[in-house]
């Protein structure tokens, strides 16, 4: 598709802060009973009654956590709201109501912003969410998107990175590692295209991963299975900075050690095949690649039965005694201690 290069541009400041809230915000519906007072006010009312209320936040930031030579405003627009959401989900929690505030820069139209928040939009409607508020300021550092969380559990059913015993199983969800290699195709034909601005990638061949990337889901499903399943998890969290960093969060939090089994990490074909190319070690990505937004959490061995036909999970490992450590098991049956080498804020 040939991009318009004459399309028209509003810029910010004819419509004003509060102005440009209404805009971007006018097509968001309420559809929890929980939402008393929504936007249009100092704050947002909820109501939760007996429940337990979970409230988490995250800050994006163009340049470090994004980058929009290839990210899609409405694509980033649904991802600022998965990566949330996820960290609800995490909690063995549902998710209902959101709040975004953005801090954008005088490059950015109006257009661009209604791009980024149509993505908000379709995330909301999708996880039936409500979004209750934010806030908009200028910046003169490009983008920056933070998203709150808002979500509720019933009482005795929230589920804590503490909590997993010696001998619980270590479980997953889905596959590992796509999400790094999507980005590694991304970065490779950004450079490309740096060299020959005419040049046309063809990205068929890596379409799961780059979705991965762009247009990650969160595991929504996996809350509503495990309580069909009548499985309650002994810890659990998301998968945001690799593998291996949240076993080592999973661990410290439940004072337990860990067996991770090499064998056992899934991994999607497109991720092995795309991993040869670029001549990476596939368990390597899998362990410290990050941004799979997929669950990890422990269960007792009672409850394997439950799960072990299953396809949306995998067994990988078990937990031990915290003086055993942590440990990946390879293929050739060695024991290497496992590292977190996945994402570090604040690097030089």
């Amino acid at each position: 598709m040939i991009e318009d290069k004459n399309q028209q541009k509003t810029q910010l400041s004819d419509l004003g802060e509060f102005g440009l809230i209404d805009h971007l915000t006018k097509n968001f519906k309420i559809n929890h009973k929980s939402t008393i007072k929504s936007i249009g006010d100092d704050a947002a009312v909820l109501d939760f009654k007996d429940k337990k209320i979970v409230v988490t936040t995250d800050l994006l930031v163009e340049g470090v956590h994004f980058d929009l030579s290839y990210m899609p405003l409405k694509h980033l627009g649904y991802k600022s709201v998965i990566v949330n959401l996820s960290d609800i989900f995490a909690m063995n929690a549902k998710a209902t109501q959101i709040t975004v505030s953005i801090a954008v820069s005088n490059r950015f139209p109006l257009e661009a912003l209604e791009d980024l928040y149509a993505g908000i939009e379709t995330a909301a409607k999708i996880y039936n969410i409500d979004v209750v508020g934010g806030d908009t300021t200028s910046s003169t550092t490009g983008l920056l998107i933070s998203v709150t969380a808002i979500g509720e559990v019933e009482n005795n059913n929230e589920v804590y990175r503490e909590g997993a015993k010696p001998s619980d199983l270590l479980v997953v969800t889905g596959d590992l590692g796509a999400a790094y290699m999507g980005l590694q195709v991304l970065e490779r034909e950004k450079e490309v295209y740096k060299v020959n601005p005419n040049s046309q990638p063809d990205l068929e061949a890596y379409s799961y991963i780059i979705e991965r990337q762009l247009k990650p889901e969160a595991r929504k499903d996996i809350i509503k299975l495990l309580k069909d399943l009548d499985v309650k998890p002994s810890s659990m969290i998301d998968i945001s900075d690799g593998l291996s960093s949240e076993i080592i969060h999973l661990c410290k939090h439940s004072k337990v050690g860990c067996d991770l089994y090499e064998e056992k990490i899934p991994l999607d074909p497109q991720v092995i095949s795309t991993c040869e190319e670029f001549n990476i070690d596939s368990t390597t990505v899998a362990l410290n690649g990050g941004e799979d937004y997929e669950l990890l959490f422990t269960i007792s061995q009672d409850d394997y039965s439950k799960i072990k036909a299953n396809p949306n999970f995998t067994v990988i490992g078990y937990m031990k005694e915290a003086q055993a450590g942590m440990h990946l098991v390879t293929r050739a049956d060695t024991k290497i201690p496992i590292k977190a080498q996945g994402w570090k804020n604040f690097n030089a």
